[in-house]
């Protein structure tokens, strides 16, 4: 028996195996709301064979936008929006389907990767950024907001007025963004963080508003709807986040009702040294989850299926989320049960696909033909 392929719990969700869609932000919504490229991206997501599909991150204000064409659920129209492509989804799809909740802090106001991802000024069309410290992403820019009490208590409000709108569209689960270099990350980190007040300087105050936040989404929404984080395990620089925090961050999301942490890495700065390599979070995500028993996604640079599947068994992870990959092949599940003896839903429509001595692999299908 594959262990990626067997079911797993998370919260009160049981997945049809262990593979992951990692959220992947595709810069094609119009003031927040969905278009059509997201019925077409999300579709083709959801007839993949993979366990579970998180929506990419999703801003719950205009000003925590990473780019002004950023996926939002601030408003009405955004969740009328989103609504129209979760309701497809569910028409030919039965995958579990999460969304993850950010706030992009000072890396807000950005170009799209394609035009270049640099700081859009306010004079060319751009927005005033908030971070925990007026202390700029890159060397140059312009200083971001420190954010006042008033104005977090804003942005915990937004976040519950998101995972509440989350809820009444019918999605399965929340992840929390907290990870990559935005705003809740940012006040996780000593590189970003500089305060003086109880929100910042040791680590308990560092992450009292990320905690703060996630407590606030959890008593939300109900308590059969699983709420998780995803986290940057390292800044990957001395003297910044490092795993070691963030076991301590896990321990203490574990006390508020966390269900799964999604272990990332790196974002907070552009003196990150990553040592990119197959598997090189994976470590991360096998302390997280032996140190805080959390069940945990690892991610990154995860393309083999014999590779993912030896992560699950050997206890490293509990779940393996592909994002990049997905995009390059979005039968990956299908391949991977192919390769590893296993079987995989698909919808009906592409039963006559499987290759001929594979004919077991969306199980027992019986295929009729005039």
């Amino acid at each position: 028996m594959s262990q990626l392929f067997s079911a797993f719990s998370v919260g009160s969700l049981t997945l049809k195996n262990r593979i992951v869609i990692a959220p992947m932000c595709q810069y094609s919504a119009k003031n927040g709301d969905a278009t059509d490229w997201h019925m077409i991206h999300l579709g083709s997501m959801a007839l993949s064979g993979a366990g579970l599909l998180i929506i990419e991150a999703t801003a719950v204000e205009p000003e925590g936008r990473i780019t002004p064409e950023d996926l939002g659920l601030w408003s009405d129209s955004n969740e009328a929006a989103l609504k129209k492509v979760i309701h497809a989804i569910r028409t030919y799809s039965n995958m579990p389907v999460a969304i993850q909740l950010a706030h992009a802090g000072r890396k807000a106001s950005s170009h799209t990767p394609w035009d270049g991802g640099q700081l859009i000024s306010e004079a060319d069309g751009g927005w005033a950024t908030f971070a925990p410290s007026a202390i700029p992403q890159n060397v140059g820019e312009a200083l971001p907001i420190a954010l006042d009490k008033a104005g977090m208590q804003r942005i915990i409000q937004n976040f519950v007025a998101a995972a509440k709108r989350s809820h009444n569209l019918g999605l399965d689960a929340i992840e929390v963004h907290a990870a990559h270099g935005y705003l809740l990350h940012e006040f996780l980190s000593p590189v970003a963080n500089h305060r003086t007040d109880e929100y910042g300087g040791t680590l308990e105050n560092r992450m009292r508003f990320p905690l703060e936040v996630f407590a606030a989404i959890r008593a939300a929404v109900p308590a059969s709807m699983p709420v998780g984080i995803r986290i940057s395990g390292t800044d990957w620089l001395e003297g910044g986040w490092d795993i070691d925090q963030s076991v301590v961050f896990g321990n203490a999301l574990k006390k508020l009702g966390c269900d799964f942490v999604h272990v990332s890495s790196g974002g907070i700065s552009p003196l990150q040294k990553i040592p990119l390599g197959d598997n090189y979070q994976v470590p991360m995500a096998e302390k997280m989850r032996k140190e805080t028993g959390l069940p945990t996604i690892a991610v990154g640079l995860i393309t083999d299926a014999k590779n993912a599947e030896a992560i699950v068994a050997e206890g490293q992870a509990d779940m393996v989320a592909l994002a990049r990959g997905m995009l390059f092949d979005p039968h990956w599940p299908w391949h991977a049960a192919a390769e590893l003896g296993a079987q995989v839903e698909a919808p009906k429509q592409y039963w006559r696909s499987q290759p001929r001595g594979l004919n077991s692999l969306f199980g027992d299908v019986k295929i009729g033909s005039r």
